[in-house]
């Protein structure tokens, strides 16, 4: 009995299979205006991992005052680091300079094709995953750019992922990497960039660690972001051989008013100052690329604080970006969540 042949319309797939390599960054509006920030706006909050109250009460908060007065408010924020004649934002293009150079660096294997995609705004994960398929890609690996797991971030991009799966008749393997913030090279590449940045300023009093913050309800309901957190600090610490009276670990960027983690990074500068600290660092090891967080929030807004309050300098050390120590970081871990599939 003869074995049929597939049918003409049988849709075709390159003969030999790829492997998708996809870096996924939290995102970026499109521009600073009312619009641009309001649609982007929109999409991050009406996440149910970001904000999970009541949707029906929520929706009116959210369709109400919110998304009437915060994207003014978001884009003159946003104006202050916007890059017009390039990237726009720095998010953007630290995202971008990170996966082309991690490309570089996978350039003679032709059967790994390497992209990023925004959880919020563009390129979206549906469509990059698209076109990773269109290219025979039927291995992926994803790449959520969060050192310390979180429910909000970490988790909504696999929810966007596994989604995107439910609706192929060919699925993809998938692996997902893994949270680093306990990783060698994380801690390794963190500290290097502290060194460095030291180097040509003012040896700082107190180190701040700041990260991004979650309100408290969500880590007493079981998420692991505090605790990773804490050991990130721990490590850092340790690896810069620094006492324990010089470092200080605090959050940032609380929204609403519920109790968020604490210790607040704004109110600990503002009470360091007021109680005599004159020299601060402050870096913010939960955003491997600078951001609106990070460089209006703190390095803006932070240092005024800061010297309104009596401190004398205050140093910002700038996120891993596409530093040397960031793209070997990423380029090993991806090189581990190969193994087993490329010779």
């Amino acid at each position: 009995m003869a074995i049929p042949e597939k049918p003409s319309d049988h849709p075709s797939f390159p003969k030999k299979s790829k492997i998708g390599v996809l870096l996924v960054n939290l995102g970026t509006p499109e521009g600073t205006d009312y619009w641009s920030m309001r649609r982007y706006l929109k999409e991050f909050l009406m996440d149910k991992r970001v904000v999970d109250i009541f949707r029906p009460l929520w929706w009116l908060i959210l369709n109400g005052p919110i998304l009437t007065f915060r994207p003014s408010k978001s884009g003159k924020a946003y104006q202050k680091i916007w890059d017009k004649d390039n990237y726009g934002s720095p998010l953007r293009k630290f995202t971008i300079n990170q996966t082309q150079k991690i490309k570089e660096n996978f350039v003679s294997n032709q059967d790994i094709v390497i992209d990023y995609a925004m959880r919020y705004g563009i390129p979206s994960i549906n469509k990059v995953l698209d076109n990773m398929m269109s290219q025979g890609c039927k291995k992926v690996i994803l790449v959520p750019l969060y050192p310390q797991y979180a429910a909000s971030t970490s988790a909504t991009v696999k929810d966007v992922v596994f989604k995107w799966m439910l609706k192929q008749r060919w699925q993809p393997d998938l692996r997902t990497v893994a949270p680093w913030f306990d990783e060698k090279e994380y801690i390794k590449a963190l500290a290097s960039t502290v060194k460095d940045n030291l180097k040509n300023n003012k040896k700082p009093d107190v180190l701040i660690i700041s990260f991004h913050g979650i309100p408290k309800r969500y880590f007493l309901a079981g998420d692991p972001y505090h605790c990773h957190c804490i050991k990130t600090a721990r490590l850092l610490k340790e690896e810069l051989k620094l006492p324990d009276d010089q470092v200080l670990v605090t959050f940032q960027s609380r929204f609403g008013p519920e109790p968020w983690l604490q210790p607040y990074t704004d109110k600990t500068i503002i009470e360091l100052a007021k109680t005599g600290t004159k020299n601060i660092a402050v870096i913010a090891p939960g955003f491997i690329s600078d951001c609106l967080e990070t460089l209006e929030e703190i390095n803006v807004e932070a240092r005024e604080l800061f010297f309104e309050n009596g401190g004398q300098n205050f140093n910002y050390i700038p996120c891993l970006n596409d530093n040397k120590y960031s793209i070997k970081l990423l380029e090993n871990l991806i090189k581990k969540n190969l193994l087993g599939w490329i010779d």
